[in-house]
């Protein structure tokens, strides 16, 4: 199979679309408490904080995502849309999110897509949200997996990524209109590919190492565009869980040997090299919830 195939079938399998929830808005008086504050989160698994099977726990969404580590960390009251397995079109087209994709503590999001949803509560809290967070973008590229050669998927992920930018143009607008002058900020994914290197699942994975660097910079690159447009801040995530770093520096791994730097993070912030999945470990999510809080000021 073709490198670039197989760099899309395994992007594709990770990232696997959570929720709704109903607020109601108070009123305080100057002797009252301080009005809340809420972090609205919206995306894919990666906000559910989803974790796969191991050490005998099931699979499914838990509280060591990083959505929770910054609504703890930042003294806010967590309302977390996200829905695993979601794309960019099903956050603003598609109603609903299945109870095993939801976030923990999410209810149902009836017939309300994850932008409706986001919309309505930042209009309900208007004036007390003090972060909204995007991460969405993983999944666009799952239909790639299916080319047929290297050539058609090539064309299908740039046709991906050209309708992860499609997608953004539309949510982010109304985020921002719905959020008014509150601090929002997209994310990007860690470069799990690096873990190839030294994963046996593939045969030629340090190829597959190098091609993934310029896959994740020209993916990142489209979307700290769309997210600027809407004054939006960027957390490269990539970048915060070790990429770009040059593969010809190496540590010594207690569990791989001599390996590239780059490598050996990747394989710390996330489950790819012992379980060939894309998901962040609790390590991980600390790593992103800390680029959060840094591209958000505080």
């Amino acid at each position: 199979m073709p490198l670039i195939v197989v760099l899309l079938v395994v992007l594709l399998g990770g990232c696997t679309a959570a929720p709704v929830d109903r607020p109601t808005a108070t009123s305080t008086t100057s002797s009252g408490p301080p009005a809340e504050r809420v972090y609205v989160s919206l995306g894919d698994s990666y906000a559910t904080g989803y974790r796969p099977a191991d050490a005998g726990a099931p699979a499914g969404p838990t509280r060591a995502g990083f959505a929770y580590l910054v609504a703890d960390a930042s003294h806010l009251r967590l309302i977390n849309l996200a829905c695993s397995g979601a794309t960019s079109a099903q956050v603003r087209e598609e109603p609903g999110c299945a109870p095993g994709n939801r976030a923990l503590d999410a209810p149902d999001p009836g017939d309300r897509t994850q932008l409706d949803a986001a919309v309505r509560t930042l209009r309900a809290y208007r004036g007390r949200v003090g972060l909204v967070t995007v991460v969405i973008g993983g999944n666009d590229l799952a239909p790639c997996a299916r080319a047929a050669d290297a050539s058609a998927a090539v064309a299908c992920a740039s046709q991906a990524v050209s309708d992860v930018r499609t997608n953004l143009a539309a949510i982010l607008p109304a985020l921002r209109k719905a959020a008014g002058d509150a601090p929002i900020v997209g994310l990007t994914y860690p470069d799990v590919f690096l873990g190839a290197w030294v994963s046996a699942e593939f045969p030629d994975g340090q190829s597959l190492a190098r091609l993934s660097v310029p896959l994740f910079r020209n993916f990142n690159a489209a979307l700290r565009a769309e997210y600027g447009r809407v004054g939006a801040r960027f957390a490269d995530i990539t970048a915060a869980t070790g990429a770009y770093g040059p593969l010809t520096a190496l540590t010594q791994d207690p569990a791989y040997g001599s390996i590239p730097t780059p490598v050996a993070k990747v394989c710390t912030l996330t489950y790819f090299c012992t379980h060939t999945d894309v998901h962040p470990t609790p390590a991980g999510h600390e790593a992103i919830a800390t680029a959060i809080r840094t591209a958000a000021g505080g």
